[in-house]
């Protein structure tokens, strides 16, 4: 048993619950009413997956990014206990806005499976009750708890790969790359929907040969419709320094769009539609 943020975390595939007639699945899991720590909820268009988005950013996460813009949704402790009956109803005020926009849900974070049965229910009744178009957003780090349930209430992934080199990946991440490949994979195996999202950072992930991994793995799986070449920034920095935590990629710029171009020509050759 491995022990991260106070969370008791199971090695190993998560154990299915029987879920009755009318009964969603965090209440079988739980038999009683689902909550989770929330950091907040938003609108976006364009960057949590199509459309415009109701995003759900659950607090907690297991890696400890280097580039993270987000620092302040790394504790579980520094979100709010809210239940899902709550989530549901601000997101049924957009629901005919978001349909028209052929947008969704997404659960987010943070990292949603450090809380996967709190993410299921959000993503469950989003989908069954809300009929909206879900989107899980994941390291994949934590893949092994996303129960089949939970995935067949996810319509799409949104997978960070954010080395292939597993040095480099430990550095970026503090977290080992295989759990997160081998989620992919069974991804791959359930035809899952797979939008592949990857940060190019001079001088730490921009290597060809780091890209190539990541683009040659990301092919031959044969479900990722989408890959995110996205441009490191420092837009999060004061969010370090506000929590008194040090932004150790200061002196790095962002790539140029050369560099960008370069990346997304090597995924491109791997068959693969790199925005």
């Amino acid at each position: 048993m491995t022990v991260l943020f106070g969370t008791s975390l199971p090695i190993g595939p998560a154990a299915a619950v029987p879920v009755s007639a009318g009964q969603t699945p965090a209440a079988a899991a739980t038999q009683r009413p689902s909550e989770g720590s929330v950091h907040s909820w938003d609108l976006s268009t364009g960057v949590d997956g199509p459309g415009t988005r109701f995003v759900t950013f659950l607090a907690g996460c297991p890696l400890t990014c280097l580039y993270c813009h987000n620092p302040d949704t790394m504790r579980m402790r520094n979100g709010k206990r809210t239940s899902a009956d709550a989530v549901i109803a601000e997101a049924r005020k957009y629901t005919r806005f978001i349909s028209a926009s052929g947008g969704g849900a997404t659960v987010s974070g943070g990292e949603p499976l450090l809380q996967p049965v709190f993410a299921g229910e959000l993503l469950h009744r989003m989908k069954n009750e809300l009929g909206l178009h879900t989107a899980l957003d994941t390291s994949g780090f934590l893949g092994a708890r996303a129960t089949d349930a939970l995935l067949r209430d996810t319509d799409l992934v949104l997978l960070d790969i954010k080395s292939w080199d597993r040095e480099t990946y430990r550095r970026v991440t503090g977290r080992p790359l295989e759990p997160t490949l081998d989620f992919a994979r069974r991804l791959a195996d359930l035809g899952k929907e797979v939008h592949l999202r990857f940060v190019l950072v001079p001088g730490l992930t921009d290597a060809p040969d780091n890209v190539e991994g990541v683009a040659a793995f990301a092919g031959a799986l044969g479900n990722v419709s989408r890959v995110d070449v996205l441009p490191f920034h420092k837009l999060g920095e004061s969010k370090w320094e506000a929590l008194d935590m040090p932004f150790t990629l200061h002196d790095t710029p962002s790539p140029s769009a050369a560099q960008l171009t370069e990346a997304k020509a090597i995924f491109a050759a791997h068959g693969l539609t790199a925005v």
